[in-house]
């Protein structure tokens, strides 16, 4: 696939700085990609009008690429007014993170469209080259099919697994829970992080997840960052209630930060503590097959 054209949409909340998002427009453009909707808005689009610019992304022919302009919230109360039907005959990347976790997992599920937990708009204003090459590998179709390259690793509990490669951030995901868009997370490598949550507060969402059962067939499992919450914290919450016999590590390039690994969600991927590896396998994860899993 090759990406050429950028569109940008504001699932969550806008970039309240004219220079931010000037910056990470000019970022794609000195990449060689063209930014079709670059221009700077104060008026948060509603529900409705979000899904609209969603769809109308979408159907776009000329667009090769959507890209959230940045996070914060609110994205969960566009679901209701998402035709995955329509997205569905219009394949197409989208790409974001954070509070973009609800739509991530949601296309992939329906629709079986590959989707890129990424950096978006905002953090493209003063990108690391580590980011940019991990972004940029992405869009090439991932020639390096080892996500993990140049990133530290931290392993929790060895072994090795292999499934569809799904997560994102635990409190947006946790308020799918109960939902006819809870993220499935059976035969999963699940990834996980949050940013500002203390640590009762993450005890609290991950034994929510504990008690629904969330966690029994995860192949594999994967710690991003939780900025103010230690990861020791978080493994302890695990392990604690579970008897965990499936690979765990930390990657801290996973989440609110600077150097960001460029997840496929949906990708078939082989999580091996032995290498601290995390592969991509089976085809090009960006030409996604019309079976949703």
């Amino acid at each position: 696939m090759s990406i050429k054209n950028i569109r940008i949409i504001t699932p969550s909340w806008l970039v309240k700085s004219r220079k931010e998002l000037a910056l990470g427009v000019k970022t794609l453009e000195r990449l060689g990609f063209t930014v079709k909707n670059g221009g700077f808005t104060t008026k948060l689009p509603t529900e409705k009008e979000k899904a609209a610019q969603i769809h109308a992304a979408f159907k776009d022919k000329a667009t090769d690429l959507i890209l959230a302009q940045r996070g914060g919230y609110s994205s969960l109360r566009v679901l209701p007014y998402i035709d995955y039907n329509l997205i569905n005959k219009n394949r197409k990347l989208i790409a974001g993170f954070s509070d973009m976790s609800t739509l991530l997992n949601s296309i992939y599920e329906r629709t079986g469209i590959i989707t890129l937990h990424a950096p978006m708009l905002w953090n493209l204003s003063e990108p690391t080259n580590f980011t940019m090459n991990s972004f940029l590998n992405a869009l090439d179709g991932f020639p390096n099919r080892e996500l993990f390259s140049e990133a530290p690793v931290n392993v929790l509990k060895h072994g090795k697994a292999s499934g569809t490669l799904k997560g994102g951030n635990l409190v947006t995901l946790t308020s799918m829970t109960g939902t006819k868009w809870e993220i499935n997370t059976d035969g999963t490598i699940l990834f996980l992080e949050d940013i500002d949550e203390k640590p009762h507060q993450i005890d609290r969402w991950l034994s929510q997840w504990i008690l629904n059962g969330k966690f029994n067939k995860v192949k594999g499992l994967i710690l991003g960052d939780f900025r103010g919450t230690e990861t020791a914290q978080v493994f302890k919450v695990l392990t604690t209630q579970l008897k965990l016999r499936i690979p765990v590590v930390h990657c801290p390039y996973i989440g609110h930060v600077k150097n960001k690994i460029t997840l496929p969600v949906g990708a078939k991927v082989t999580l091996d503590t032995a290498r601290a590896s995390l592969l991509v396998t089976g085809p090009s994860p960006i030409l996604p097959s019309r079976q949703a899993k």
